[in-house]
Parts: structure tokens; sequence; C-alpha cells
């Protein structure tokens, strides 16, 4: 072996991670509002990039909000004092308790205490923790003010778990013998109901196991989350990248860039300094109009591979589109990214938090890929076949004798012709948040 030191030149290739390949990487995978805030930010960092908004409705601008502001004032003062009341987007659980204070005839001191117990209660209506040392108070008057607090609305409040906020509740029910079963239940067996061990629960109380459905059937109407009713969240509404069109037999693709604002190359200020004589102006004019058409090519290339791979999408799963998602078939990533010539990574980062319009509604482009499922006749089904067919034979069931896992594997060769593990019905079982036949079980 010759172990001497010596030079030598050796040609080889590698991909170097540019800063331009790491941002059209990552340019690739933004959603619309992630791009628009990009392209937005770019704007700021680079004077010849000129951004045109008008094409995207802008919700948060202080002219629209203060024209709402002026609406919303104008139509509360055409409404009633009860109107108001109900209709009052702003108050928060902690507002609600409260105001309930001021009709309660407490002491300062118990008013420190409440208050401070309010401040505890977290956003499903339950105590954090136990503030008794805390508040360095006598445990005495920190029970009597808690107690005064559970009896506010609504009903369940400032309960410290599931089995006590369910007991508050039950207590200001109307007393009847099932009610009162109810409370027993909730109250010493609360574990044995919950797991439905309820065959050993109605020897234990002597029951008939038909009065233990109607207590289940009865503490389903309580809310175990009293104080979520308080929680306004503003709905979240998906725009779709792509559109799809049916028109008889045949399908058609379009982009949906409403929410991507336009870019433009700021003409006017590159004249006004192209002529420069400053070297360092000249340099710093070539890297931003350099900048500028990166930027051009990439969402050019972006709209283009997003086209690529929704064209895919319709050409392999068409029977999706023309008869109903129930037809979904086989597709991976990788076979997609083969017939495209494109590379694995790609196609996912191009579906990343892109949605699809079709005549069927609107779905996240990620749906559309699932993994197969041998069937009888050597042919492949689609895992979302195999969750609908799945779906059925649940809801076709005889709930006092629900199907087990092993009859549904059975079902679905027979019936669907696919090949299924028990092991892969309960996994899918699972994730369409179906419970197992001991807990779908009825009695009645």
């Amino acid at each position: 072996m010759d172990l001497k030191a010596g030079l030598w030149q050796k040609q080889t290739l590698k991909l170097a991670m540019t800063q331009e390949l790491t941002q059209a990487i990552a340019l690739l995978q933004y959603s619309a509002q992630e791009l628009a805030a990009f392209l937005e930010a770019k704007s700021m960092e680079n004077p010849l990039i000129q951004v045109d908004f008008k094409n995207i409705t802008t919700f948060d601008s202080g002219m629209d909000r203060t024209r709402k502001t002026l609406k919303k004032t104008f139509e509360r003062d055409q409404k009633n004092l009860i109107d108001q009341i109900g209709s009052s987007e702003s108050e928060t659980l902690e507002d609600y308790l409260l105001s309930q204070l001021n009709l309660l005839r407490v002491t300062p001191e118990e008013k420190h205490i409440l208050h401070v117990l309010i401040e505890t209660i977290d956003e499903n209506g339950y105590l954090k923790d136990d503030l008794t040392k805390r508040l360095n108070q006598a445990e005495e008057a920190v029970n009597s003010a808690l107690k005064k607090l559970k009896a506010l609305d609504p009903a369940g409040i400032a309960a410290r778990n599931l089995q006590e906020c369910l007991l508050l509740q039950l207590e200001r029910k109307n007393p009847t013998p099932e009610n009162e079963l109810s409370k027993r239940i909730i109250a010493e067996h609360f574990l044995l109901f919950a797991e439905k061990k309820w065959k050993a629960l109605a020897k234990m109380l002597s029951v008939d196991i038909k009065d233990i459905q109607k207590v289940h059937d009865y503490v389903q109407q309580l809310n175990p989350k009293p104080g979520a009713i308080f929680q306004r969240e503003k709905p979240a509404y998906i725009v779709p990248d792509v559109v799809v069109k049916r028109d008889g037999e045949e399908l058609s693709v379009s982009m949906f860039d409403a929410l991507i604002p336009k870019i433009s190359f700021n003409e006017g200020y590159y004249r006004q300094l192209a002529n420069h004589k400053d070297q360092e102006v000249n340099k710093f004019l070539q890297e931003k109009q350099g900048d500028f058409q990166w930027i051009q090519r990439s969402l050019e290339q972006r709209k283009e591979t997003l086209l690529k791979v929704s064209m895919k999408i319709i050409e392999k799963q068409r029977e999706f589109f023309l008869i109903g998602p129930a037809h979904l078939n086989p597709m991976t990533m990788r076979e997609v990214a083969e017939e495209l010539e494109i590379h694995e990574s790609t196609v996912s980062r191009t579906v990343r938090e892109k949605y699809m319009q079709t005549p069927a509604g609107t779905y996240e482009l990620k749906y559309f890929f699932t993994s197969s499922v041998q069937t009888t006749e050597n042919d492949q089904a689609s895992s979302q076949k195999v969750k609908a067919a799945i779906e059925a034979f649940i809801k076709e069931e005889n709930k006092q004798k629900p199907v087990s896992d092993q009859d549904i594997v059975e079902m679905l060769k027979e019936r669907e012709g696919m090949v299924v593990s028990r092991r892969t019905v309960a996994k899918y079982r699972d994730q369409l948040g179906i419970p197992s036949s001991s807990k779908r079980k009825r009695f009645d």
C-alpha cells in the first residue's frame, strides 16, 4: 500500500445547497397564506419587488376595522337589551362568573377567595389546583367559598375532575329514580361504569343491566366541559389551491391563486438608480434584480409543479371524481414522482397544506395518497375503501350483538373481496373514532 504524501487533482460532482435552492424548496411547500407572507417580507427588503394585494381581500386593515366597528355599534344600538346580552361576543367564562358574584351575599374575605378561585379555573371549567395553602386562608373558609362557586352557572363548574363535574350537574336535576341511580353509580362506581364493566356493576347494585344502559344514556346528556361554551374560536376557512370541474365525463383542473399577491418589477426605482456611478449601488441593484428574477421563476415553477401533480391525481383517481369518494384508488407519492420524473420529496412538498376543490367537496391533496390492500382477485384496493366498508358494516350492525374485529375481517373478505388482518381492522377502526365491540354493545 502506497502511503506517500502527495498532491493529486480529482474531479467530483456535488450538489451544493445554495441559499437560492433552499429558498426555492421552501417556497414550493408554502401554503397560500405562508407564500403571501413571504412575498410581503421580500418586498420590504427588496425595493425592486412590488407586491400587489389588490386581488386579495384584506380583513385586518385599519379602515376595515373602523368600518366594521362603526357598523357593529350601529347594529347593536338597534337591538334591545336582551338581544345584546344574548349576542355578546366578548364575554369570557371568568367575566360570566364574576358577574354572578354581585348577586351573592358574601363577606369581603369570601369575595377575595372567590376571585382567586375563579382566576384558576381553566378553559373547560375545572379548577387547576388546590389553593388552600396558597391563599393563606382557613380551610373552612376556602371550602365555604368553593361551595358557593360550584353553585354558580354553568352547572358543573369548578370541579376538580370529570367525576365531580358530572355529580355537580346530576345534583341539580329533578330527583327521579334514574337520577338517583346515576348519582350513586358516578359517586361510588365511576371507574367500573366508565370502563363499561356493566355486568359486574349490575350484580353489585342488584339492578338490571338495562338500567345501567339507561344511566349511560342519561349521563351522555351532561356536559363534560361546562366552560367550553365560552370558547368562541373564529372558524378556519379553507381556500382551495386547485379547482377541479366536471363537464359530463370530462374533468378540468385550474389554479386558484386568489390569496397569492401579484409581484412586479419596480422599473421606476431601477431606472432612478441604474445610472448611479457608485459601484456599491450598482452591485446592490444587480443583486436585488437577480433576487426578483429568482422569485419570479420560482413562483412559475411552483405553479407548474402543483398543476402537474394535480393533473396526475385526476388521471389516477378518475373514479373518485366521476363516481364518488368511496372509489378512491391506492396511490403513493413515489408512484406519482416516478411518472412525473421528479423526486418523491418534491411531491411531498407540493401537496403540503394544499387543498383541492372537487365536485364532492374540498380535500387536502394528501388525502388522495393512500396505501393499498390486497384483494381476493389479486387486485389492489385503497385503505380508504376499507375504512368506508368498515364504517358501513358497523353502521348496519345489531347494537345488541355488535360485530367484532374478526367478524369484520371475514365480512371484508366475503363481501368486498378485501384481505385485511384483524390488527389492521382495529387500527382503521381507531382512526375512524369507533370504539371496540364491547363498548358499542347496548342492552336494551
